[in-house]
């Protein structure tokens, strides 16, 4: 479960802190009152968005907040790119290979920018994975072993 957001006084301070004063992010956490964890999300989320110090006058909170925390794209579940679950089930039967890497390449296919996050991807391919009919193909080599029914009598 997602903390609180941090308020907009705290992230201004920690950005001056950081890029005006150069401090390191352990001295900001113990200056500001909040985690190391928390300084460096909040740095990275200044990163993505851009900004850098000194914030303008005009950028005012909300409009700060705007580019710190950006809205969800507005793409309808139904209209989001599915994956190819036969593909990615075979793939998997590759050694070492975890579901991880395949949603790092669904989501970096074309048109998956807008698709769903680690977790959607890990449910809905368990509930494909439990649609699937469960066989055992046993091919020995021929000769090799001998299958007796003894039902059949």
């Amino acid at each position: 479960m997602p903390g609180e957001r941090l308020s907009m006084r705290k992230i201004r301070e920690v950005l001056r802190l950081r890029l005006a004063q150069g401090l390191s992010q352990r001295a900001i956490g113990a200056s500001v009152g909040i985690s190391v964890g928390a300084v460096n999300a909040c740095l990275g989320w200044a990163r993505r968005a851009g900004l850098g110090w000194l914030l303008s006058d005009e950028l005012d909170d909300t409009r700060l907040e705007t580019l710190l925390y950006p809205p969800p794209p507005d793409v309808a579940p139904e209209r989001r790119p599915a994956p190819d679950w036969a593909a990615i089930h075979r793939e998997l039967r590759r050694p070492n290979l975890t579901l991880a890497p395949l949603w790092e390449e669904y989501r970096a296919g074309a048109g998956a920018r807008d698709g769903f996050g680690y977790s959607w991807f890990c449910n809905r391919h368990r509930d494909w994975r439990g649609r699937l009919k469960p066989t055992l193909r046993q091919v020995p080599p021929a000769g090799k072993r001998a299958f007796l029914d003894f039902a059949a009598a």
